[in-house]
């Protein structure tokens, strides 16, 4: 983020031109199942075993954190359902892996009852939900195609953080060379998984806490159900620029995330953040720090997230030591309490993240500024609990780029911060609230079509934030494929006006973007892989200041899209 709207160099032509590697992308994840044998026969059938649960036990299902157990009601059909509880820390995924063929159409179904019931396929596969059946049972239904190669697919149903019991019963998918016959399940006591479910970091660094969370939690849980789309706005807390002051207790409503901007260290390798409100002489009308504290708190009685954003333009972070990383917990702590906040936003742009060289793999980082940064997190998260509100707005440059270049590369030589957020982003993908690279400020990045898409239009936002959707080989590497985010946890960045920064685009141009993303409707020359994506949480922009500048008019169409 920049604290004065800089033209200049876009980041991407600092990289060095190397072969781009192929398109192909590949986002796979599997709960523990069973694999079901494919027969010859062409017709259609029921591919789930034990889909109506009238075995009396969970069997081939298997539910995050023992959260599922069968009941005998309420239930759709037959005599038993399943029953799974959501809490503060968990959705109750219940998931059931078969043996699908390649380039075949399906169609998943279940009746569910309860709030925020979800239907889905996993591995970046389409989902559908309902906030709510009245204490009824809803049929959800969707159809899906598989890949050229794809031999395998994961269902699920799940719930949503701190939401209570749902129940599914009578889930089917349907589709042609159904397995005959379908093997009868298995009772078993409980449904733990005995696996580590794909997407869970491989390379998490020593030093991570374990055990019992020893502080106090903040918040509710981190991400609020995937249909209350967000809006996400940074505030100019500690600096003036052409955009004015905003008062924390003047920040209209629309706003559900407020990034304080910025806190920064008192040296680039200190890990020491401090966040120094905006003096009176540089703010006329700043609020004191007890009205400040007093209308945070008001906002977060609200229900809106106030965060504290680390970095941004001037604000280089270098966590080279274990040191520097102690200490950055130890402040960011610090300014979290004093201030009351949810949690915080990682804004490192600059030279703050690059890789060494030898560095390759985003799964098992080994770069110090990378390892003691994904530690420092993963503590925070910890010692706060499941309130711990976790968000990180990356450039262009340290995300999409890597689908071609990834650190200095096999033989050096390349610009070592491509692609550096990936490890990360990663290893932190199960803590992360939200992700909302900032689609602007960039140069020409290429998308999974194997084309540059430039800034200043819908196929832009839309190129970037499909690859964030689907997933995409790391450097062209199909081997080293980094996995798609669920849409809930994807924002898009984009500018208020065109005194916040190079990209901005119109509402018509925003609704587009927003059109093609969520209902593959409007779009232009790029159409998502990904597919339809309606739970794509919102969008972010720099900043609610230049919003205000502008006359609300990014906030005003945010409203509108989304009918609030």
């Amino acid at each position: 983020m920049r604290r004065t709207p800089v033209p200049g160099t876009p980041v991407t032509s600092r990289r060095a031109a190397v072969a781009a590697g192929t398109a192909s992308a590949v986002a796979a994840a599997a709960l523990v199942g069973v694999t079901l044998g494919l027969a010859p026969a062409a017709s259609a059938g029921e591919f789930l075993a034990n889909g109506g649960f009238e075995s009396g036990s969970l069997g081939p299902w298997s539910c995050t954190g023992n959260s599922g157990s069968v009941v005998t009601g309420p239930v759709h059909g037959g005599s038993r359902a399943l029953a799974a509880a959501a809490t503060a820390g968990d959705t109750a995924q219940c998931g059931q892996t078969v043996t699908v063929a390649p380039n075949t159409t399906y169609t998943l179904s279940a009746f569910v009852n309860g709030s925020y019931v979800y239907l889905g396929v996993d591995g970046g596969g389409p989902s559908t939900w309902t906030p709510g059946t009245g204490g009824a049972y809803q049929k959800l239904s969707l159809s899906f195609t598989t890949g050229a190669s794809q031999t395998s697919a994961t269902v699920y149903t799940h719930g949503w953080y701190g939401q209570g019991t749902y129940y599914a019963d009578d889930i089917s998918l349907d589709g042609p060379g159904a397995p005959s016959p379908t093997p009868t399940p298995t009772p078993t006591a409980t449904a733990s998984p005995t696996a580590t479910p794909t997407g869970t970091p491989t390379g998490t660094p020593t030093g991570t806490p374990t055990g019992t969370p020893t502080g106090t939690p903040t918040g509710t849980p981190t991400s609020p159900p995937a249909g209350s789309h967000t809006l996400v706005g940074y505030l100019h807390a500690s600096f003036a620029n052409g955009a004015g002051y905003t008062r924390m207790a003047d920040v209209p409503n629309s706003w559900d995330f407020i990034n304080l901007s910025f806190g920064e260290p008192t040296s680039v390798t200190s890990g020491d953040i401090r966040f120094n409100r905006c003096p009176a002489t540089e703010c006329p009308g700043v609020e004191s720090d007890d009205e400040f504290k007093a209308a945070i708190a008001a906002k977060r009685a609200q229900g809106k997230k106030v965060l504290i954003s680390i970095g941004g333009q001037n604000g280089q972070v270098q966590l080279t030591s274990t040191a520097a990383r102690d200490t950055f917990v130890s402040s960011v702590s610090a300014i979290i309490d004093k201030w009351g906040l949810d949690g915080l936003d990682i804004d490192f742009e600059g030279h703050s993240l690059s890789l060494n060289t030898g560095d390759t793999d985003f799964k098992n980082p080994t770069s110090p500024v990378i390892v003691n940064l994904i530690s420092a997190l993963k503590t925070l998260k910890a010692k706060y609990g499941p309130g711990f509100v976790l968000t990180m707005a990356p450039e262009t440059f340290f995300v999409q780029l890597g689908y071609q270049y990834y650190g200095s590369g096999p033989w050096g030589g390349q610009d070592p911060r491509a692609g550096a957020y990936l490890p990360v982003i990663h290893a932190l993908r199960d803590d992360l609230t939200l992700l909302h690279v900032q689609d602007y400020n960039s140069g020409s990045v290429m998308g999974l079509d194997n084309q540059y898409h430039s800034m200043g239009g819908a196929d832009f936002h839309v190129a970037m934030t499909d690859m964030l959707l689907k997933g995409f080989p790391v450097a062209g590497n199909t081997s080293n494929v980094f996995p798609a985010l669920p849409a809930s946890k994807v924002a898009i960045g984009m500018p208020a006006t065109t005194n916040a920064g190079n990209g901005y685009v119109a509402p018509a141009e925003v609704n587009k973007a927003l059109d093609c993303l969520t209902k593959l409707a409007n779009c232009g020359t790029y159409v998502p892989r990904s597919g339809a994506q309606p739970n794509l949480r919102g969008l972010m922009t720099w900043s609610i200041n230049w919003d205000r500048f502008g006359g609300q008019e990014f906030s005003k169409n945010f409203n509108g899209y989304f009918g609030r």
